[in-house]
């Protein structure tokens, strides 16, 4: 589906304002995964409720590069996302789960953003002693703790 539509700015934050009948037309409930288009740009998300409006969030790393702002008119081209939404889990923190039954089942549970909002630290920790501290902290909250 294709369609044009203001970038909605909220302090730092920006969306995509998607109308009404394009969430309708898509016919898949009120929080769709799509593929997103912008401009040149392309990427995964996920057409979100909010305040009685549809939006998807733009990233500032999306939004330099499509070249857009907040504010501006742009062009968007949105389609349905079938593939599976699954995150690669960083090598140590899937091996501190697998020695974790609790953690491992409460992981496999958590919505493919959870696992992924879960994970990303990990995988982004720059040094040994930060993602050992990571790693331990994700499991400790898997576990409840």
């Amino acid at each position: 589906m294709r369609f044009r539509t203001v970038i909605e700015l909220q302090g730092n934050n920006t969306g995509i304002l998607v109308p009404d009948a394009v969430v309708e037309g898509l016919d898949r409930g009120k929080r769709v995964p799509v593929v997103v288009t912008v401009g040149a740009t392309t990427y995964r998300s996920t057409i979100t409720p909010m305040g009685g409006r549809y939006l998807i969030a733009l990233s500032a790393a999306n939004r330099a590069a499509a070249g857009v702002a907040g504010g501006d008119e742009v062009e968007v081209d949105l389609e349905l996302d079938e593939a599976p939404r699954v995150f690669s889990l960083p090598p140590e923190l899937e091996t501190a789960l697998a020695g974790d039954e609790q953690a491992l089942a409460a992981y496999g549970a958590l919505s493919f953003s959870r696992q992924r909002a879960l994970a990303e630290p990990v995988a982004l920790a720059k040094t040994d002693a930060t993602r050992d501290k990571r790693i331990a902290a994700a499991v400790d909250a898997l576990r409840g703790a």
